[in-house]
């Protein structure tokens, strides 16, 4: 399934109106009517069938029948990650990350899933290139399980996401369970909505009068379940897609309250849902202000009250002014209106992105003006000798709060889902370092007595954007291209410390020619010039330097005025000595 859903709603109408529902079903009861045959009632066992269709790949899992509601029931509590790691079953820790560290999963399905881990290392070979990290199928992949089946098919699911590397373009599998139990806590939860594009990979269909699917919702839990994926509910009525998790267990206990807890009669769940699935495709899937017109009612009101009455809900045919139904209704339109407001905001992040823009452009504006001064902006800036200088403080200040919040967001989330994330940020972020940093270090500076910028005053959001730049650029030893030797006189100094290096190398001067420094300072005083030259000549030759350093009363002249008497580099010497810079800034050294 290469497609990604901005909704359940969407995923719902693809799977319905493609017949994957009733393949999917078909592939499990065939599963299930082989483990009724073969395996003992009292044991419980696990069965897997990969059956390889025209159009797409089904994976599916079945248990005995000897798995029922009691079952569950007994198997009802969390087991936490952190105890997972004691036991040495480590094989869900990718789900952990530094803001999300800790998760549960129930412990029915982690144990039947534990006592089959070989089997499933061996199907994950089967359905992914371990190298490329691509699935092998050249169909759509689909996982499915009904009951604890559909739990171990989820987690299954999960072991697959983890493989497929995410900056690839690989088609990701999905997973469609029925009448499956919650398998995890919010921790769980978390975890998947983290990651931008598994949360879609997940389908739970549900039908009003099986209660394995609201079983952990009704009873008490010291920890409590929480419900990840879309939720197609459904009833002879019709049905609804819900994906907002806090809505999915609002509906989920409505079923419960609705149907109670026993079975439907004596027919068999896998039947009864075919049942429901069979008439899916001539019913209108329900969600919020799609199913009515503004002109009846409140809108989104009438969608919740048509939504509730698609998963099986008569109350509001009985009990029209009801206090309880009422307060349900009030509490999922507050939701709905909640979840709608935060995805426009996710969805339209234009504002920002412009705020950030201009941003830029009144320091590219502030640069540029400075240069017509003849003065380097980092000068300016340390001098803070005009209006402007002090006025551009604020617009840094701007930047500076929206990529802290950006780098810390980036580095909460797990590790492959952050490296995606930054690549798609990566060359603005490496506009503002390179345009911002110089100005923090010549705050820095502006206080007399200051020193050791990268180890001390260095933001932790610059080392980690100049880091995942370094890890996600291919470094080459190549020599500088031409449109770079061209266009450097726009350019921005590349080493965005680079106004650091200058300010220790004029105190490494002072040290050096200071009679009470002692030896010990003047030795390291020595050592650090000596690689600072070197530095520096690299910087040139590969044209990463901006030719506004070599402005007259720039910093870095003012250092070279104290500095040439000593300087030991033969080729930097000449370089500065025959203003080599002036052609340097036309590209032409």
């Amino acid at each position: 399934m290469s497609q990604l859903f901005s909704s359940g709603l969407e995923l719902a109408n693809l799977v319905v109106n493609s017949n994957l529902l009733n393949l999917s079903l078909a592939t499990i009861y065939a599963l299930q009517s082989e483990v009724n045959s073969n395996e003992q009632q009292q044991i419980l066992t696990l069965k897997c069938k990969v059956e390889k269709q025209q159009n797409y790949t089904i994976v599916a899992f079945a248990t005995s029948p000897c798995c029922s509601v009691g079952h569950l029931q007994q198997g009802a509590d969390l087991v936490s990650s952190e105890t997972l790691k004691q036991q040495n079953f480590g094989v869900f820790e990718f789900l952990s990350s530094k803001g999300n560290p800790s998760f549960c999963i129930n412990r029915a399905a982690i144990t039947l899933f534990h006592q089959y881990i070989v089997d499933f290392s061996t199907l994950k070979t089967q359905l992914v290139d371990s190298t490329t990290s691509k699935l092998l199928v050249d169909t759509p992949l689909i996982i499915t399980g009904s009951s604890l089946g559909g739990s171990v098919a989820s987690l299954f699911t999960l072991l697959l996401l983890d493989i497929i590397n995410p900056s690839s373009k690989s088609k990701r599998p999905l997973c469609i369970t029925f009448g499956s139990p919650l398998i995890g806590d919010s921790g769980l939860q978390r975890a998947i909505s983290e990651r931008s594009t598994w949360n879609s990979c997940f389908l739970n269909v549900v039908a009003q009068q099986d209660p394995i699917p609201r079983l952990f919702v009704l009873s008490s839990q010291t920890v409590t379940y929480r419900p990840f994926g879309a939720f197609l509910m459904c009833s002879e009525l019709g049905c609804s897609c819900v994906d907002d998790p806090e809505m999915v267990t609002h509906l989920l206990q409505v079923m419960g309250l609705e149907s109670g807890i026993s079975q439907v009669s004596d027919e068999p769940l896998l039947t009864y849902y075919g049942r429901i699935v069979e008439n899916l495709k001539a019913r209108v899937i329900f969600r919020g202000r799609s199913v009515l017109r503004s002109s009846v009612m409140d809108s989104l009101q009438a969608g919740i009250i048509l939504q509730l009455e698609a998963i099986g809900d008569q109350r509001f045919q009985q009990q029209q002014h009801n206090t309880e139904v009422a307060d349900l209704i009030k509490k999922l339109k507050e939701r709905e209106q909640m979840c709608m407001l935060n995805k426009r905001r996710s969805l339209n992040p234009s504002r920002k992105l412009n705020e950030i823009k201009i941003k830029m452009a009144y320091l590219e504006w502030y640069k540029k003006t400075c240069k017509a001064k003849n003065t380097g902006y980092y000068d300016s800036y340390k001098n803070l000798s005009n209006t402007s200088d002090k006025e551009i403080t604020k617009h840094k200040k701007f930047l500076t709060n929206y990529w802290k919040n950006m780098v810390e967001e980036a580095e909460k989330k797990p590790q492959k889902e952050g490296s995606s994330i930054r690549s798609t940020w990566l060359f603005a972020a490496i506009a503002y370092r390179r345009m911002v940093e110089p100005l923090d270090i010549a705050e820095y500076y502006r206080e007399n007595g200051k020193r050791n910028y990268k180890q001390i005053g260095r933001s932790k959001h610059y080392s980690l954007l100049e880091k995942w730049q370094n890890e996600d650029m291919e470094k080459t030893a190549d020599p500088p291209s031409n449109k770079k030797k061209q266009n450097v006189s726009g350019n921005l100094t590349e080493d965005s410390c680079f106004w650091a290096h200058v300010e220790e190398a004029i105190i490494s001067c002072h040290l050096l020619k200071d009679s009470t420094s002692n030896d010990v300072d003047k030795q390291s005083s020595r050592e650090y010039l000596v690689q600072f030259e070197t530095y520096l000549m690299d910087q040139i030759k590969n044209y990463a330097v901006s030719p506004e350093i070599f402005l007259k009363d720039s910093r870095f002249m003012t250092w070279w005025s104290g500095f040439q008497d000593i300087a030991s580099n033969a080729s930097f010497i000449d370089f500065m000595k025959y203003k080599k810079y002036v052609q340097y800034e036309n590209g032409c050294f």
